[in-house]
Order: structure tokens, then sequence, then C-alpha cells
């Protein structure tokens, strides 16, 4: 059998015992250290000026003691070592470095096997990268701080009495979270403080009797930091508490506290399975105390995937009042909760040999929230709507396509009915490097089932009917590319030509006897031009003999990739009258647009809408951007409409806005945020955001005042305020950051993490 090799530790000890197997002490006028040949894992090695004691009981140590294993090493003024238990009592200054971790102190009581211990008045740091991928420049959160004792509990494991700690860099005091213990459980990546209070430059701001907090960015249960904010709709506190229940379920409970409504409780529960994923999210107030009635909101989404093809969605949103979103939402959810969406669906994907197809199966409901609605801000419901859609590439670069739906559309005062499409097509694609044309060829059928129906605004009646509209639909779009080397800003560039034509031919029907169940006309623009048909949906379909041409031109910068510049302009020709519009002209609007990066740091946008029958712009907006580094950026944009929908009204008239928007630093860690939108025809204000940020490194604030129009006679205000620090997270409203990015087109964070 084999003898085992001598450990380190023992190869030591025979050096320091030679002339005396039971004791011996080493001359004071040279340092003494145990040999140190290559360190295995799991084994210990000491260094010290003084050596002594007993093989396999004890070893003393002292003067510069170090002892390393593995990971860890501590150095101490003098050390007692009990070798069999691998564990080590050191004083009167001890400093343990364990990986990333440093603590010091006056005494330890330490085992080096299982990483526990006791050590008194310890000093600790401890830095970690967080768990999730950091942003680009941001640096590891470290936790430093002091306490009457700090119990080890495992590896990256602590428990801190009489803690004070924070994440500002040393020398840096500016906030401290003071507790009775604080456990640091790196394991797991949280924090748990207890009966804490935070510190902010000497003043306390925070009590909690027990607070958790994320140490690596792992999601955890505990209390989140407090909302506040104060405006038109009353001072509210909110105190959300995020419950992880499952990896791969959580749910957010959260009571608000509102001086002028009153209590409201929401929550929000996630789910996500390998088959299906979604989240249920709610509010309820039991009674408004402006109101005197009970009010609630509800959003429901699920998304469910069955396998071979078939997947199942859900999309159910709902309140309990039209003035839901005007009391408790912000801009962003009074702009955009006008038709509330309730909608569920089923969906079967088919693939076969040189093709795919999809059928579909969906019923869609709208809340409408306007404010006294008149019958046609109403949407239809479809009740329920079946579709299906197909291709087959064929030879030679020829592909057959088809697209079919049957919905019934129901509405609580409009015509009702069944509306049946079939759109079969065959196309070409000829594609080169040079250029492309690509013909299409197809007919809609349409056949409408309507419903007896009596009009209460006319009085008048209509029989059940049916009518049908075919309609033959020929298309041909194609273009050309030429490029050359050319010089531009006294650089290298590529400047391209690209001409484009698009040819739609469609006979006129007259279809004045279809409802619109789901169609209006589209707004003109740049991709409108390249498309068959003006309307959305299918209840009108253009006739069309009509030649669209369009030509762009880039300039490439061949050094970065940059396009410094792109010029475009469109124009659609009529060459015969459509029935289906009141106002016939020769041709469309002529489009404009200009835009490219100017340089890194700018940023040049711009389009351009004119009438040639009315001699007058219709439209137009240009912006320029200036953005030379993160935090730094100012633009500024003029909108003009002749006739234009106003900012979240039913209104329509004259627009002209300008709107200035910044993000800039005034002074050393001081940023100003602003926005301003200003009607000139209206000569008053449509928004206005000003506030300030301070980034101290630390910690950061954000503090601003926003007041926006709802309706042509209502305005809202809000007060925003955001303490954030670094490694725990913010305290304010959490919605500040959303908010910021949405007025001020560019916004960053200041404060990297």
């Amino acid at each position: 059998m084999p003898r085992p090799k001598p450990t380190p530790l023992a190869l030591a000890l025979a050096a320091a015992f030679a002339l005396n197997a039971q004791a011996v002490r080493a001359d004071a006028s040279a340092p003494i250290a145990l040999p140190t040949p290559k360190t295995q894992a799991g084994q210990t090695t000491v260094t010290a000026d003084h050596i002594d004691g007993e093989t396999d009981v004890v070893l003393h140590a002292k003067g510069n003691v170090v002892v390393t294993r593995d990971d860890q090493k501590m150095e101490s003024d003098w050390l007692d070592y009990y070798q069999a238990k691998n564990h080590a009592k050191a004083g009167d200054h001890f400093r343990l470095s364990r990986g990333q971790d440093v603590i010091t102190g006056t005494t330890l009581d330490y085992s080096m096997d299982d990483y526990t211990g006791t050590g008194m008045d310890p000093v600790f740091s401890m830095a970690r990268q967080p768990a999730a991928k950091p942003a680009p420049g941001a640096k590891p959160v470290t936790m430093r701080g002091d306490g009457s004792q700090v119990d080890f509990q495992g590896q990256n494991q602590y428990r801190v009495y009489g803690s004070r700690m924070t994440t500002c860099d040393p020398g840096d005091d500016a906030w401290y979270l003071h507790s009775s213990s604080t456990d640091l459980d790196y394991v797991r990546g949280v924090g748990v403080a207890r009966n804490a209070w935070m510190q902010f430059y000497g003043v306390p701001i925070l009590y909690t009797p027990w607070l958790d907090f994320p140490l690596n960015g792992n999601r955890k249960s505990g209390f989140l930091m407090p909302t506040f904010k104060t405006g038109s709709a009353g001072t509210e506190l909110s105190v959300p508490y995020y419950w992880n229940i499952a990896p791969n379920y959580d749910a957010t409970i959260t009571p608000h506290f509102n001086t002028k409504h009153g209590n409201m409780l929401s929550g929000e529960f996630r789910y996500l399975q390998p088959d299906y994923s979604g989240s249920i999210y709610t509010e309820q107030l039991p009674n408004d105390k402006v109101t005197d009635t009970a009010r609630h909101a509800w959003s429901v989404s699920h998304t469910q995937n069955f396998g071979h093809g078939l997947t199942f969605g859900l999309n159910y949103n709902a309140v309990s009042d039209r003035n839901y979103f005007t009391d408790f939402g912000d801009q962003v959810a009074i702009a955009s909760n006008v038709n509330l969406d309730q909608e569920a669906s089923l969906n079967y994907a088919l693939g076969w040999s040189g093709g795919s197809g999809n059928v579909a199966l969906r019923a869609q409901h709208y809340q409408n929230l306007t404010i006294n609605p008149v019958p046609t801000d109403i949407p239809y419901a479809r009740m329920p709507q079946l579709s299906f859609i197909a291709n087959q590439s064929l030879p030679a670069g020829f592909s057959a396509n088809l697209i079919t739906d049957l919905t019934r559309f129901d509405h609580p005062s409009l015509q009702t009915g069944d509306r049946f499409i079939a759109y079969p097509s065959v196309s070409w694609n000829f594609d080169r490097s040079w250029g492309f044309i690509r013909p299409k060829v197809g007919v809609n059928v349409t056949e409408y089932n309507l419903n007896a129906y009596h009009s209460n605004t006319t009085n008048q009646s209509s029989p059940q009917q049916t009518i049908t509209r075919t309609l033959p639909i020929f298309s041909t779009d194609a273009g050309l590319y030429f490029d050359r080397d050319t010089e531009f800003l006294g650089k290298d560039h590529l400047m391209t030509l690209e001409p484009r034509l698009f040819y739609v031919s469609i006979p006129n029907k007259d279809q004045s006897n279809i409802p619109l169940f789901d169609t209006s006309v589209n707004d003109v623009n740049f991709a409108q031009l390249f498309t068959e048909n003006r309307y959305s949906g299918y209840d009108r379909i253009n006739g069309a003999d009509q030649l669209t041409t369009a030509l762009t031109s880039r300039f490439i910068d061949q050094t970065n990739g940059l396009e410094r510049l792109r010029l475009a302009v469109g124009k659609r020709f009529y060459f015969k009258n459509d029935i289906t519009q009141d106002n016939n002209q020769p041709s469309s609007d002529l489009l404009l647009s200009a835009a490219g990066d100017l340089s890194r740091d700018w940023r040049f946008d711009s389009s351009y809408q004119y009438n040639q029958q009315l001699g007058k712009t219709e439209r137009y907006n240009a912006q320029l951007r200036y953005s030379p580094a993160a935090g730094k950026i100012a633009s500024v944009r003029y909108r003009y409409g002749r006739y234009e929908q106003l900012d979240n009204t039913s209104i329509y008239g004259p627009m002209r806005q300008v709107d200035v928007a910044a993000q800039w630093p005034v002074a050393r860690r001081w940023y100003a945020i602003g926005r301003y939108n200003y009607s000139l025809i209206e000569r008053k204000p449509i928004e206005r955001l000003a506030g300030f940020e301070y980034n101290d490194g630390c910690w950061s604030a954000r503090m601003y005042s926003q007041r926006y129009v709802t309706d042509p006679q209502t305005t809202k205000n809000a007060w925003f305020f955001q303490l954030e620090l670094r490694g725990l997270g913010a305290l304010g409203n959490g919605s500040v950051q959303d908010t910021l990015r949405l007025a001020i087109p560019g916004y960053t964070k200041t404060n990297l993490q």
C-alpha cells in the first residue's frame, strides 16, 4: 500500500519541530514560513513571523500571519490553528478575503472547511456583477459597511448585527441602511434587513420592520419600493408586495392609498409554462369617494400552444366606466384606450411541400370609452370571424396565394350582417441585384348577407338582402437600382438612385349599398402609395387605373456605413375616376421626404405632403435631433396639418405645433429634463414637462411636473418624484422613466447599474 503524500501543513510542522518533537520556538530574528509546495484543492497553508505548537493539536502563530485555503485568505496579528478541525481563532485584528468579499475586524472564530464562524467589529466590502446582463459601462455593485458582529453562515452567506451598509464608493456616505440585523445571501441573491431605517445625508427618510432587496438582480419575494405621486387625481401612496411563487409564477399585490378617490387594491399574476403563458391584472376600488360607486379594471392575456400547429390567444380588457382612464390613467393610457379590445382566437398553422397556410377563428368585441358616443364611434364586433390564408410556390418564380374570410358583424344600432371574401391571386417574382419586377393578378369575390335593419336616424327600413361584388385586380411593382462612388461633404460616399413604378388596374363598381363594417380611408404616405387599395378592410375596393412613381436617392458613407442623406419623392397618377371617392382627382398628393444622419451626433427627419389640385400643403413635419452622448439629447420638431385629428380628442381641424424636448447636463451631476408641446392654432400648450435629474453615483433623483390636455375643456397635472439608490432599487413612482422615454425622444438613464 503506497504511503500517503504529506500535506503542506504536515511538511511545515515537520520542519518547525525538527529539534523537539513536542515544542519549539523560532528565532525571532528570522521569520518562519511553512513550506508551500504546489497547493492542491482543500489544502491549507500558514505563514507567520513566529510559529510554535503541537503537531496535530494546535498551532500558535504570531506576527504577519497569513492562512490560505482555496479562495479564502486570512490575515491577522495572532492565530490559534486547530489542524484536525481546520479551525482558526485570530486577532487582535484580522482580514478575511473570500473570493470578492473582504471582511476586517478585531477577533475571529472561523472554520475554513464550511465557511462558518463569527467575527467581531466587522468592516466589510462585497462586490458582485448583476445576475442579468449588465448595461454597457455598468460597474459591479459593491455593498460595504460595518457592524458589531458578523456570522459566517456558509460560502457567500452572512448575517451582520448592528449593521450599517451602503453601495456608495468609499469616502461617499450619502446614504446608509441601518438595521438590527441584516442577512446577505449571495447564493439566492437576496438581502434581508430587520428593524431597518434609511438615512439619507444624516436624515432618516424611511423605517420598516423588515426590508428585503436584491443583491444580484434575481427575483425575490418581499415589499418593493413604495410609489408616491400627486396631482389632479389626488395624492397617492402605493406599497407593492412582490411574491415569487415559483420560478415560473409570480404575483404583485399593491394597495393604493389615494386622498381623493379612496383606497384601491391592484394585483397582477404572471405565469409561464412551456406550452402556455399569460398574466391577469386587476384594479379594485370598492367605493370611489368622488363618484360614490365601485370602480375596477381588468386585463387578461393568455397564449397557449396545443402542439401540431394549433395555438390559442386571449386578450381581454375592461373597465367599470368611460371615465376610468381619465381619472386614474396617465397621458398615454388616456390616448390609447378609446376602444378596449376583448378578443379570443384559435389558430392552426399548416405546412406542405412548397407551401403554407393558416386557419384562424376569432371572436372580437370592444368596450368603447368615448364620452357621449354616436353610433359610428362604436366599432363593429366580430362574432365570429373565420379566415384561411395560404400560399404555394410554383416553378419559375411564380406563386399562388389565397385569402378567404367569413365574418359576422354585430352592432347595437347599425346595420348588421355576414361578409364572405375570397381573393385568389397568382404572382411572379423576378429579383436581381440591379432591380425587380413583381406582377400579380387576382380576383376579389365578396358576398354580403345583410339582416333586416331599421335606422332610427333616417327612420328608414331595409329588408334582409344579399349583395355580391366581384372585381378582378391586376398590379405590377417594378424597380431599378443604380449606384456610383461620389464625394459628399468632403468624404467618399456611395450614391444610389432607385426609381420605382407601381401600377394597379381595378374596374369601377358602385358600392354605396354596402355598409362599412371595418373599413376607412387610409392615410396618404409612402407605404400606402404601393398598395392596391386605398381603404383598410374589404368593404370598399377602389376602382383603379393608376400608376405610382417614386424615386429614392441615398448617400451612404463608405467609411462607417451611415446613411448621411436619403431623399425620396412619390406621386400616384389616376387615369380614370374612382366612383368610390366623392372628390376625384387626376393624381394624388405629392409626397417628399428627406432624412439622414448628418453626423454621428445629428439626425434630421422630415416629410412633406402637397395637394397640387388645391395648391395647398396638406401636412408636413420636420425634426432635428442632437445626441452627442448618453444623457445628452435635444430635439425640436414642427408639425403642420391642414385638417388633422387633434391630440387626445375626436375633433378635426387645422394643426400647427412646435415640440421641443431635451435631457441635458447643466452642471456637474445635474441634468435638466423637459418637453414643451405648443399649439400655434389654439395658442396654448398641449403638454408641459419640466424637471431635473441628479446623479451622485451611488444614488440618483428625478423630479418633474407634467401638465397635459385630455380633451378641449380638461387638463391634468401631476408631480413625480423618484429616488434611486444604487443596488437597492427606486423609491418613488415606477412609471417615471417610462413617461420620460415617451416624452423625450432618445431619453436614457444617467446612472448605469
